[in-house]
């Protein structure tokens, strides 16, 4: 069929437009395709399913594997989940703790609902996260050595894995690009995930965040499993499959509300 406006034609030229570009807004598609708003949800939301695209509010990203959505466009994808999902965490620290804070648009979500929190020491390979809290008279920053990432303000390489083993933290906060469905995590970098492997092993207890989009996301490198962690935030209820796995390993669920009055 030649008719864009009409299903099946539409949901695959959607699909191909949104691997092109690497990220469509609904709005976008919309005025491409001629068609309601509401329309191009449904199409996402079935081209989601079927493992053509990714669904986040307010577009769609391609399902890459082998690179992940530019940094400028995560600040903004699912950013009211993110801060209802930092903002969870950040009420489960108390005042007088030790944290690692990695490298992710999510933990620097939590980073900024730190700012009522006093006596707070952070270690960070996030020059955002550093950024976000060094102003603060109750919170001591440091931030690991290493070679920044200049995409997205990670600090990576030896001397920064060297650095985070000098450190045994409270807690350590740390993001994850893909959730599979038998709770496997995955991430892109593999320098990236031996930084967080650091952290996980230098913390007394360990907060994954993570925003629904992340369920079913397939990265091309395996980060460790969501049972080694103590507690999962995110916005939205896992499926039953990871239901099992956190409740079988003991890790504390904590589904965050977004705040519907606040626009992204």
């Amino acid at each position: 069929m030649s008719d864009l406006s009409t299903g099946a034609s539409r949901h695959r030229a959607i699909a191909v437009m949104v691997r092109k570009h690497g990220y469509v807004s609904n709005e976008e598609l919309a005025r491409v395709f001629d068609v309601a708003v509401q329309t191009i949800r449904r199409d996402i939301r079935g081209l989601d399913a079927a493992g053509e695209v990714v669904r986040h509010h307010g577009g769609a990203s391609g399902p890459s594997s082998v690179e992940n959505i530019a940094y400028s466009q995560r600040q903004i994808l699912n950013r009211r989940e993110k801060e209802a999902i930092g903002r969870s965490a950040a009420a489960a620290i108390p005042d007088g703790a030790s944290l690692f804070v990695n490298i992710g648009t999510t933990t620097e979500a939590f980073a900024r609902s730190l700012g009522g929190h006093h006596g707070l020491q952070v270690i960070t390979n996030n020059l955002h996260v550093a950024s976000l809290l060094a102003g603060g008279p109750d919170c001591r920053v440091v931030v690991t050595g290493g070679t920044v990432r200049v995409r997205d303000g990670g600090i990576l390489g030896p001397d920064s894995l060297t650095m985070l083993g000098q450190y045994r933290a409270d807690y350590g906060v740390i993001g994850i690009s893909g959730i599979d469905e038998d709770g496997t995590l995955l991430d892109f970098d593999s320098d990236e995930i031996r930084a967080s492997a650091q952290i996980r092993s230098n913390s007394r207890k360990v907060f994954l965040l993570a925003d629904h989009a992340k369920f079913g996301r397939r990265p091309l490198v395996r980060a460790g499993h969501i049972s080694e962690v103590s507690a999962f935030f995110t916005d939205r209820m896992p499926s039953a499959a990871i239901c099992d796995v956190l409740s079988a390993a003991g890790v504390a669920l904590h589904v965050a509300a977004p705040d519907v009055r606040k626009r992204t």
